[in-house]
């Protein structure tokens, strides 16, 4: 992909939730809440400090997050809907 996020910026791809419930009913589109989790696609250099100091980043391209709902910012890039969010917006990484 060609867009690197700047500072502490975090691309991310959100991964969708489950089409039924466990009892097999089926989710209809207008039901569904957006999901919380989704895998960093790009991630920026890192914040500074005000000494200038790079503090590194806590998350890199591949990782699986779980974001907060109202998180980021909702772009199309490539045909592709993603989000732009700041690292603190992110709120673990799962395993």
């Amino acid at each position: 992909m060609a867009f690197t996020p700047l500072q502490d910026r975090v691309l991310v791809r959100r991964i969708e939730g489950e089409e039924k419930t466990k009892g097999g009913l089926i989710i209809p589109d207008t039901a569904k809440e957006k999901p919380a989790e989704g895998e960093v696609i790009a991630c920026g250099a890192g914040a500074r400090k005000d000494s200038g100091e790079l503090i590194p980043m806590g998350v890199k391209a591949g990782d699986r997050v779980l974001f907060g709902k109202w998180s980021g910012t909702e772009v199309t890039l490539e045909g592709k809907e993603l989000l732009i969010m700041k690292e603190s917006d992110i709120l673990g990484i799962i395993s």
